[in-house]
């Protein structure tokens, strides 16, 4: 990858009493794809905002293809997709998508837009205003995409999707991710987070607490368990391993807690012959996420 896309350095933002980020520092390179993750309040909106030129930070800098995100230059570089988003009743879809295509000095094809977003002839021919919630975020992700930008920012773009509009959707980011544009997202579905980012950065009370991979951020913040059934039903073995955080029986099943899986897989194996059905579980986002909000509540 090339160079910096994003450059955020020491961003704090504070109303009155309320720190919303503390010195808040991350970078994302050209061709990304990276979630911003955390619990509710814990600083993406308010980050996302500033990057965007909305909100004026506290303290700190922000660079957006290495201008001030207010530069009018950068607004012909990007698209973006925010949570509320409103639209222009009384036209069709298909004339809001030109009309915003008039406003970019290189627009996206329009069948391109229509393709990628995945909106129908009968969509197209629909006034804005008898849209369902639905469609209207299709229409929303299409208006994102029409100044073909180089960085794609959107704000939970799947809320209030169902399942089947969702996986469509995120197939349109990932033709678009494909094309080495920068894509930058938050989402309550952790799901998506796994299976489109290749990286994510995760906020707890204003402050970035992570940044890595989904695989590396389990790691470190879940809890990981090898699994195991045992002959006979003996309950649970006498095992010594400076590898063992924790070991407990959940019915028909050992579960050791531990940082290391590998070798306790090779432990057990070794020392515990009448074992099978071994299963590593390498720690789940939930488990992330239910440690942060239990954190947040204190």
């Amino acid at each position: 990858m090339s160079s910096k896309i994003i450059e955020v350095n020491r961003l704090s933002k504070k109303y009155t009493t309320v720190s919303a980020l503390d010195t808040v520092s991350f970078s994302i390179r050209q061709g990304e794809v990276v979630s911003l993750l955390g619990p509710n309040g814990a600083g993406k909106t308010t980050i996302l905002s500033i990057i965007l030129g909305l909100l004026t930070p506290t303290a700190g800098s922000v660079r957006l293809l290495g201008m001030d995100p207010r530069n009018q230059l950068v607004k012909q570089r990007i698209g973006v997709m925010l949570q509320e988003t409103g639209l222009m009743d009384r036209l069709t879809v298909r004339e809001l998508l030109k009309l915003f295509r008039s406003y970019y000095t290189k627009p996206l094809l329009l069948d391109d837009m229509i393709r990628i977003t995945g909106l129908t002839t009968k969509e197209l021919q629909n006034k804005v205003e008898y849209l369902s919630g639905g469609q209207k975020r299709r229409v929303n992700f299409a208006l994102a995409v029409a100044g073909n930008p180089e960085v794609l920012i959107l704000d939970e773009p799947t809320n209030g999707l169902d399942a089947i509009s969702r996986a469509s959707f995120w197939q349109g980011v990932t033709q678009l991710a494909n094309q080495g544009k920068t894509i930058i997202f938050t989402t309550h579905y952790l799901h998506e987070a796994d299976d489109i980012a290749n990286r994510i950065i995760l906020f707890n009370k204003g402050r970035v607490i992570a940044n890595g991979s989904s695989d590396e951020i389990k790691e470190k913040l879940s809890k990981q368990y090898v699994s195991f059934k045992i002959n006979n039903d003996t309950g649970i073995p006498q095992l010594k391993h400076p590898a063992i955080i924790g070991i407990e029986q959940r019915y028909d099943r050992i579960y050791i807690e531990t940082k290391d899986t590998d070798s306790i897989v090779s432990y057990i194996t070794q020392h515990q012959t009448n074992t099978y059905d071994i299963q590593i579980d390498k720690g789940k986002m939930e488990d992330v996420f239910h440690t942060l909000v239990k954190e947040g509540s204190k």
